[in-house]
């Protein structure tokens, strides 16, 4: 059985694309860092920067927003993702857990992916570590 020139030449570049796009460098993601400790986020909601502060531990977040703490209970599903849910929702809403997905870490911020479990609709935003 012989192959053709052209087979030949296809199956070379073919091997070619699979070497070059798999050696592609991948983003930082070193997440240790970031699991506990104090940080901000900051969103612009209806034009104006709005900044979120909370403590996470292994096992508890706390944030304050507009002068108002929550606590969430914080369950680590590997290294990259956890799982959030409040401990005293005030509504329905507040009851969904909410999936978080480290994307990147570069220096003192990371990128991150949410949505809530079981929804596919996600939305990223960004957080910088402050102590």
């Amino acid at each position: 059985m012989t192959i053709s020139k052209s087979k030949y030449q296809l199956f070379l570049l073919f091997l070619f694309f699979i070497l070059l796009f798999s050696c592609q460098k991948q983003p930082e993601c070193n997440t240790k860092d970031f699991k506990t400790g104090t940080f901000e986020f900051a969103q612009t909601i209806n034009g104006k920067k709005e900044i979120t502060t909370f403590e996470r531990t292994d096992k508890l977040q706390i944030e304050t927003y507009n002068g108002r703490t929550d606590t969430a209970s914080v369950r680590w599903v590997n290294d990259y993702e956890f799982i959030l849910q409040k401990l005293h929702p005030r509504n329905r809403a507040e009851k969904k857990a909410i999936s978080m997905k480290f994307l990147t870490t570069k220096d003192k911020t990371y990128t991150f992916e949410y949505s809530f479990v079981g929804e596919t609709k996600k939305q990223q935003g960004s957080v910088t570590k402050i102590k």
